[in-house]
Parts: structure tokens; C-alpha cells; sequence
């Protein structure tokens, strides 16, 4: 049972949660049900967070195995469930999946990993990003790895519920 419900769509403030999707409805979403109980809350994040989903200079699919990777870690069903789909649509494979849930030594996972584990990126880590990330994209990389763990701890927190028809599938580590 979720601790916080969302509130009903129909009653969303639309203005406080449109940062997130300029000009366009907004999909049901029990994340944006719970952000919808608290307007002010909702405006400032989601206008930091559309950055993040939609400007940030990171290709997406780095994003979202960044972001998998803190879902994993975080144990967050939803965001994993979430951004399974989203990561998919990039371009990331099962195998990468896979390799995000095992571990798999690869720059991101291991920048996820020390950023998760003591907010600090080793001289070996940040050498091995920046041979192929800019100054730009380090940054939108540390903040997205703070700012889904933020995500992950709220989520977990007030037990946001999956959305009507999406799959956790491969969150138990099947698959």
C-alpha cells in the first residue's frame, strides 16, 4: 500500500506539473499523481528534472544506463521499470541490461557506482569519462546520478506504485 496515494488526475495542477511536458497532456502517472499533492514541490523539480530528461547534453543512452544502474543499486522498482522502457527505446540492449544489474565493468556503472558509494568519482573513473564525455556532459552526469537517486530514496519512500501496465520485468534479476 502506497503511503502517500496520488491524487486523482482530475485534480492535478497542470500548470505546476507542465515543466515536465511543455504543451503537451500529460500521461497517468502515479509519480506525477504524488508530485501533483504538492504543486511548489512539483514546479521546481520537474523544471530541473525536464532538463535532465530532455536537454541534457548526455547521449541517452549513457543517461539511462546511469540511470538503471541507481534504480538497481537503489532497489527503486519503479524507476527500473520505468526507464527499462525508456532505455530500450534508445537503443540499449538486454545484454547492457543485464551488465547494469550484474555490475558489468564499464565507465558508467563504475562512475554510478563510486558517485552512489562515497559522492566522489576516482582519478581513474573521471579520466576514463572524460576521454569521452565533455565538461558539459560530466556535469549533466553527476547531477542525473544525484537527482535519480533522489527519485529512488522518494519513490521507495512513499512506495509509489508501477503504473497500470508496466513491467518490472527483470527487476528480481530474471531476464
Amino acid at each position: 500500500m502506497t503511503r502517500i496515494p496520488p491524487l486523482p488526475r482530475d485534480e492535478w495542477d497542470t500548470e505546476a506539473l507542465a515543466p515536465i511536458a511543455p504543451g503537451r497532456r500529460l500521461p497517468p502517472s502515479n509519480v506525477l499523481g504524488l508530485l501533483a499533492r504538492h504543486p511548489a514541490l512539483a514546479r521546481a523539480f520537474l523544471t530541473f528534472n525536464a532538463h535532465l530528461l530532455g536537454a541534457s547534453t548526455l547521449p541517452v543512452r549513457t543517461r539511462e544506463l546511469a540511470i538503471l544502474r541507481v534504480a538497481w543499486r537503489r532497489r527503486c522498482r519503479y524507476e527500473w521499470a520505468q526507464h527499462v522502457l525508456i532505455a530500450k527505446r534508445a537503443g540499449v540492449t538486454d545484454e547492457e541490461i543485464a551488465g547494469v544489474r550484474t555490475g558489468a565493468a564499464t565507465p558508467i556503472t563504475t562512475a554510478v557506482d563510486e558517485l552512489e558509494e562515497g559522492s566522489n568519482l576516482s582519478d581513474a573513473t573521471y579520466r576514463a569519462l572524460a576521454a569521452d564525455l565533455d565538461d558539459h556532459q560530466l556535469m549533466d552526469l553527476v547531477f542525473t546520478v544525484g537527482t535519480y537517486g533522489l527519485l529512488a530514496m522518494a519513490f521507495n519512500t512513499f512506495e509509489v506504485e508501477l503504473d497500470p501496465g508496466l513491467s518490472d520485468e527483470g527487476f528480481d534479476g530474471s531476464g
